[in-house]
Formats: structure tokens, sequence, C-alpha cells
């Protein structure tokens, strides 16, 4: 990957800003990109099976172009520790999104699921430019520091001192608290089939994924990797009981 396509912040400043200073960048570039945000603390048993929700999603967007398409993925289970999107009336491919729902409790998460909610992977597809309009409709500020700082030099992610000034007063803003809750009318939901999707935002659920992985034990003496998180999470575990 070119180095001028890697985008590195100065400060972490939550998920909101983490999306805007790159997507300022792709616009500059191409402003009629076409965007997907794909979180990086995922795992996914059934890759290919998301990757067609996904394929779904970028095709819907030659006639959705000012709408933004989430990925709500169909659950496997009632999980109170997931966000939930509730979808509304349908409109073919994609649902209209009625609400969202954020780490309700057991019995809600319940609920949720037998009236059809869906798990929300905080996987989105958007046009550029509709994507950005929704920043700009909630902190048009903040947008307009970014771009001056993308407009001084937008073919490189090379960040100046005058982004390191800004990222140090700027707010920590998250995306889908403070982006999404009230952008319902421009958003549409697309159901991804159950694929063996996981968030590993925490090290309980990366264990329970590792222990859902039917085959880690026997792969644990191939090469497939430093990466490979249930490969080492299983030499650990025999180095472990060597070890007693």
């Amino acid at each position: 990957m070119p180095i001028a396509n890697i985008v590195v912040q100065p400060r972490n400043r939550g998920t909101a800003n983490g999306i805007l200073l790159p997507l300022l960048y792709i616009l500059a570039r191409d402003p009629e990109a076409r965007v997907v945000l794909l979180p990086s603390d995922h795992h996914v048993r059934h890759e290919q099976t998301l990757a067609a929700a996904l394929q779904k999603a970028v095709l819907e967007l030659r006639t959705r172009g000012h709408q933004i398409l989430l990925i709500g993925i169909l659950p496997e289970e009632a999980d109170p520790d997931l966000g939930y999107i509730v979808p509304g009336r349908s409109e073919g491919a994609v649902s209209t999104v009625d609400r969202f729902v954020e780490k309700p409790d057991a019995r809600l998460a319940q609920a949720l699921v037998q009236a059809g909610a869906l798990w929300n992977a905080f996987i989105v597809a958007a046009s550029g430019g509709a994507l950005l309009q929704m920043f700009v409709q909630r902190f048009p500020r903040i947008v307009a520091g970014m771009q001056a700082i993308v407009a001084k030099n937008p073919f490189t992610a090379d960040l100046s001192c005058a982004a390191m000034d800004f990222y140090r007063d700027l707010p920590n803003l998250d995306f889908s608290r403070q982006i999404l809750p009230g952008a319902e009318s421009s958003l549409r939901v697309l159901q991804a089939r159950r694929c063996g999707w996981s968030d590993l935002g925490t090290p309980k659920r990366l264990a329970e994924t590792l222990r859902a992985l039917s085959l880690y034990r026997e792969n644990a003496d191939e090469d497939l990797g430093a990466l490979n998180l249930a490969v080492q999470h299983a030499r650990f575990l025999k180095e472990a009981v060597s070890l007693r």
C-alpha cells in the first residue's frame, strides 16, 4: 500500500474523528469516492458471507448515493454486550432504520432479537460526500478545521504541526453515539446472514472467540503467521501445559 494512503492521527480522539480525517483525504483526491468503513477488532469465521453483503451494499450505492448503508448482522444469540439496529420498513434489499439500542440488558436483548433487530457491526458503506454531510451537520467547526489541514497537502498523509495543535484541543467523539443517532432518515440497513462475526473489543470476547474456533488446536503447529491469534493462543496453552 502506498505510504500516502496510510493516515495516522496525532492522537486518539474517538472513532468519529478517526473516520473524518482519512475521509477528507479520500475526498480531496476523489470527490466522487465511495467508501467502506471496517473496524479492525472483529473476527469473522465465514468471511465470504460478510464480503457478499458488502458487495451488495456497494452496488446499492449506485442508486442510493445520498444514503448511508449500515451492515446489520443476523444475530446468533441475544448478546447484551453488543449494539443493535432495529430495522423499519423494507425498501427492497435494504430497510429503513427505526432506532439504535446500545448494550441492552439480557431481557431487552432477547426481545430485540425476537423482533428482528440486527447486530450493529459498525460496518458502513456510503458515498464519501454523504458521509461527510453527516459530520458537517453535527460538527461543522471540526470539519472546517480538518479540511484546512488536508487542503495544505491533500496528496500525502504527513501531518503538520498545525494538525498536532488542532488534535490537542479536539473533543473525543464517538461515531455510533454522536454521529449516527438522529440521522436515521438518511440511514439504511442491509442484513448480512450469520457469518460467525464477533467483536473482539474486550479480552473476554477475544477469549470466547478463541474457544469457539474448533480447529485452532489442530493448526497450532502450522506456520500461519505471527498475527494469527488462534494459533498463538494454542501455542501459549501448549507451553503453559508443558511448564506444569
